[in-house]
């Protein structure tokens, strides 16, 4: 886990799990609560978490497209559109993102 930190991808991956899971959790449980069940706590909780992790993922994406040199038209845009799809950063991170930290870390 700590050797991630070390690599713009790396922490790109690690945001992304935790802005994935925030989004899930906001979405399937905390949206559903607030309006069928007439309790907005965890919106009012989550939301902010998931809107800074959010702004983290995108920031930081744009670090590691620059470090890494990445195309907009290849990658960027594909990592950037998963933030806002439930379950697209946990996809970007095994079929994008892993496989690109791999092939830098053999070079």
């Amino acid at each position: 886990m700590f050797q991630l930190l070390k690599t713009p991808i790396g922490r790109l991956r690690i945001i992304g799990f935790f802005e994935g899971i925030s989004l899930i959790v906001l979405v399937f449980i905390a949206v559903p609560l607030k309006y069928w069940g007439g309790q907005p706590a965890l919106v009012k909780m989550i939301g902010p978490v998931h809107g800074l992790l959010f702004a983290l993922f995108v920031l930081t994406t744009l670090s590691a497209g620059v470090t890494y040199r990445w195309k907009f038209s290849e990658t960027s845009w594909k990592v950037l559109v998963a933030c806002i799809i439930p379950f697209g950063t946990f996809y970007i991170d095994r079929y994008i993102l892993a496989p690109e930290q791999a092939s830098h870390e053999k070079h």
